[in-house]
């Protein structure tokens, strides 16, 4: 029995017959990873001997190097702290626990730090609110917890905005600034704790990116990073990468050490959305890409869950969201990765000899076309019921929805 104002089940339609949506369609993807790569949990237990033998003489080199107590991020890397462990942990990973390395590398990041004013950027306003958003940002989550920062550099190929942010040598200081600021922003999200989560995970667009013209600056941003956030990153998306790629990366990748290019993971243009789901629940993807996520729903808490399914080629799939009542809103969206298909919706009133009600006609949904938000008001009790029709195509597509219905509105 179903109670009111509860979420109840959908049901799935393969025409001719409803049936039961599957457990497996819903299923949370297991992310792929690069077969090279293996992230580090931090914890002491898990290290050989050798490893926690560098550990320890690097904190007696950084003590007899320093001058006064050496922190980042507010944490004193000296002390008995479990997160310092982590910090000094991922510089020595950075260099193959070579310790007199680790160390000239750490000395030289805290150094850049303090002149850089690292610790206090995150709450100077630099004026770039018109990249906020849109050139670099931190949205949601990963499937395992990781912050994730997109990059999209496409605005550039402007070459009004691209004066005006990298005219010359000052306004380039000042993004790079900007472009620390995000990043400091998004490691204030991680915990620094062994077995915890202690990187982030970076989704770069290659759109449109200007590639001569941002050279310069593509250059400064992974030499600094490399040298000052080590092991920060947990993995790194290319997503809309160009033909042109392989150009591209062998431009900065003499600046990458192989454990940072075991990381990557390309995806062509066309496979945003299937690269990213394996990664990223589509509620914590921006609708961009392919996701459910919009900026101004990040005001209201965590996202709502979504649930996944695979649309078949050749198959038209019916989601039936039943036990409306009279009066009730619903709301709901609903996105198909790479579209090229027909969406319809209607509302089926319960009582016999009823008309459905056509609350979005038939129409071809674009390969590029954002998720579909909508809400429907019931004057009468019944069941929504949202069609895709995939069959025109033999590709099989992945696909996310949710819903939520309010009480009955007096």
């Amino acid at each position: 029995m179903i109670k009111k104002r509860k979420r109840v089940p959908f049901t799935l339609c393969h025409d001719p017959l409803y049936l039961k949506l599957s457990s497996s369609l819903l299923t949370t993807k297991t992310p792929l990873r690069s077969s090279s790569f293996k992230q580090d949990t931090y914890l002491l237990s898990h290290l050989k001997s050798s490893q926690q033998k560098a550990l320890q003489n690097l904190k007696s080199n950084l003590a007899n190097n320093s001058s006064s107590e050496p922190s980042m991020w507010g944490i004193p890397l000296l002390q008995s702290d479990p997160r310092a462990d982590v910090i000094l942990l991922k510089f020595l990973r950075a260099r193959d626990f070579r310790v007199q390395d680790t160390l000239n590398m750490l000395l030289k990041s805290l150094a850049w730090r303090k002149e850089f004013g690292a610790d206090d950027v995150v709450e100077e306003d630099l004026g770039f609110k018109e990249l906020e958003g849109v050139v670099s940002y931190m949205q949601g989550y990963d499937r395992e917890g990781h912050p994730v920062c997109y990059n999209a550099y496409g605005v550039f190929k402007d070459r009004e905005m691209y004066e005006r942010v990298f005219g010359d040598e000052e306004k380039l200081k000042k993004f790079l600034r900007w472009r620390v600021q995000v990043l400091e922003k998004g490691i204030k999200l991680l915990h620094l704790e062994a077995g915890g989560v202690n990187a982030l995970v970076q989704v770069t667009d290659l759109k449109d990116m200007p590639k001569r013209e941002l050279r310069v600056a593509s250059n400064h941003i992974l030499s600094l990073f490399q040298d000052n956030y080590p092991e920060m990153v947990a993995r790194k998306i290319f997503i809309n990468v160009p033909w042109y790629f392989t150009m591209l990366y062998s431009m900065f990748s003499p600046f990458l050490t192989q454990r940072t290019k075991s990381k990557f993971v390309i995806s062509k243009e066309g496979n945003v959305a299937d690269t990213l789901y394996k990664y990223i629940r589509p509620e914590d993807i921006p609708v961009q890409y392919g996701g459910l996520s919009r900026t101004i729903d990040l005001q209201n808490g965590p996202p709502k869950p979504a649930s996944e399914f695979t649309i078949k080629g050749g198959e038209k799939v019916n989601i039936q969201i039943e036990g409306i009542e009279e009066g009730a809103r619903i709301t709901w969206d609903i996105v198909v990765g790479g579209w090229e298909l027909e969406y319809s919706a209607e509302f089926i009133p319960s009582g016999e000899g009823r008309y459905s009600i056509a609350v979005e006609k038939v129409r071809k949904i674009g390969a590029s076309e954002e998720a579909i938000h909508n809400s429907f008001t019931a004057k009468e009790a019944g069941n929504m019921v949202l069609c895709v029709d995939n069959t025109c195509s033999r590709k099989n597509k992945l696909a996310a929805y949710r819903y939520n219905t309010r009480g009955v509105i007096m």
